[in-house]
């Protein structure tokens, strides 16, 4: 952890009164818990405390109800309930392996009395009674199925899978018959000379960190990078049996699908397949930037599809998904989760989760600057659909991009020529009072409309979403200025503006 890290933890350990009174009013989240413990610190709180130390951590409230509201613990069992928690939390009996944790009397007002527990992410995978936990949404799931397990034990190693060294991996098992096109590939990109031109097949390969040593081990040869990238078809079944991408398209028929394409290949290959599926299936709309002509789909597609073969788990048995619907678009794989919510363009924080894979992937044309997809994304899908696109981060990646044939950022939805100048457009498209709502947001919206005393745990109940899907729609409604809520969260009432 560097020092810019601990100090915002110790930040958010400190925490004053003012964040604490913001956070029980938000409620509970993947990353905030509220225990009553009126008689006394109960089992499901150290679960939680398991779960935060699997997950991304968190903070845990004792003496709060699950709405939020301060019901305070009792003063004369404060010190009693820490020195309890202490001891369990530091019982190799109970918490394996065992964790320090210092838990903070708050005095919330005069009445009340609170305890806070900050816990930070763990980097090993703990158990609470020989039962491991991890954090969905704002509850405790116990794991069972290895294959989860499996997942937590990825997400907490300080390692890159595509490092690993396949010692008796020979020259014959890859496509060396991609490499004279990937010469060209990255002479084009690099605007007419590039290294890799001169260089004979091992040196190319060693150059692009396809080749190595592993020091802990000793083992020297092709990385699992190397296989994926440029592997052949029956090398890359016996690495990653469960590796697969699929391509659906479902506008017509929704139950299966108008068409598909199963692809198993290297990624070099699975990337030119999916574009070509992609081009197939979406129009590719008229637009102009700076008197140059450019293919707003072709921009998505590139940003979609690197991203989906790029940062992806190839350990995993997840399925890798590019599906094409009537009014959006997604993509979805297997991810090593850093965070746990929707991405913006505010919270970005970049980080390569295969570099190896995705420096290749900019040598070659294919992908930008780590972050450049994002922001990519943001930029060009409005102009596309008249919509933003979402990033969702978690054990599963996901990328929505809405979509609307029938708009066009020359003419809008109904016909109207755009004759400001598409500069100023740029600049004030991004205002949430321009932009057309999703198919989320008009479900939610409706919702409310119906159901305006619901608070956010009701409607994602009722939607089967959840709760930080609803709360992310929710502050995005606010923003578009179609909600407002009256009175407190709890017991306020939506108006719909």
């Amino acid at each position: 952890m560097s020092i810019k890290d601990m100090e915002k933890d110790e930040r958010r350990f400190n925490m004053d009164l003012t964040t604490i009174q913001s956070m029980l009013k938000i409620g509970e989240t993947v990353a905030v818990e509220f225990k009553r413990c009126g008689n006394g610190i109960e089992s499901d709180t150290y679960e939680t405390v398991c779960s935060f130390l699997n997950r991304f951590g968190g903070d845990l409230f004792l003496g709060v109800l699950n709405d939020g509201t301060v019901s305070g613990v009792p003063k004369n069992a404060v010190s009693d309930m820490i020195k309890n928690f202490i001891k369990v939390v530091s019982n190799q009996a109970l918490f394996s392996p065992t964790v320090y944790l210092v838990p903070k009397i708050i005095e919330f007002d005069e009445a009340h009395t609170i305890i806070h527990i900050h816990v930070p992410p763990s980097s090993e995978v703990h158990s609470y009674k020989k039962v491991i936990y991890d954090r969905v949404d704002d509850a405790d799931v116990k794991i069972t199925a290895t294959g989860a397990i499996a997942q937590m034990y990825i997400r907490k190693q300080n390692i890159f899978t595509e490092k690993k060294i396949y010692p008796y991996a020979k020259f014959e098992d890859l496509r060396l018959d991609l490499l004279p096109k990937i010469r060209i590939m990255a002479q084009n990109h690099a605007g007419g000379t590039h290294p890799w031109i001169s260089m004979d097949d091992a040196e190319l390969l060693k150059s692009a960190g396809l080749y190595g040593r592993d020091i802990a081990t000793g083992d020297e040869g092709f990385n699992l990078a190397a296989i994926m990238l440029l592997g052949k078809d029956d090398v890359i079944l016996n690495v990653a049996p469960a590796y697969v991408t699929d391509a659906v398209v479902r506008k017509v028929n929704i139950d299966r699908y108008d068409d598909r394409e199963v692809i198993k290949t290297n990624l070099i290959e699975s990337y030119s397949r999916l574009m070509d599926f992609g081009k197939k299936h979406l129009p590719d709309k008229f637009f102009l930037e700076n008197d140059v002509n450019k293919s707003l789909r072709n921009i998505i597609l590139r940003e979609m599809v690197s991203n989906v073969l790029m940062h992806r788990e190839f350990t995993s048995s997840y399925t890798a998904k590019f599906v094409i619907e009537e009014e959006r678009m997604y993509v979805e794989n297997a991810n090593r989760a850093l965070g746990d919510g929707f991405i913006t363009e505010d919270n970005l924080e970049p980080v390569s989760k295969n570099p190896i894979i995705a420096s290749f992937f900019r040598n070659i044309g294919c992908a930008d600057q780590l972050g450049s997809g994002v922001r990519n994304l943001f930029k060009y899908s409005k102009y596309y659909s008249g919509m933003l696109p979402e990033f969702v981060e978690g054990d599963v990646f996901r990328i929505i991009v809405p979509l609307d044939e029938k708009y066009s950022f020359d003419f809008g939805q109904n016909g109207q020529t755009n004759q400001s100048d598409q500069s100023d457009q740029s600049d004030q498209s991004g205002q949430s009072d321009q932009m057309k709502l999703s198919q989320d947001e008009i479900i939610l919206l409706n919702l409310i409309k119906e159901y305006p005393d619901m608070t956010n745990m009701l409607l994602a109940e009722k939607l089967g979403w959840s709760a930080g899907r609803v709360k992310y729609y929710i502050q995005k409604l606010k923003q578009f200025k179609k909600i407002k809520r009256n009175g407190t969260s709890r017991n306020g009432r939506w108006e719909v503006l």
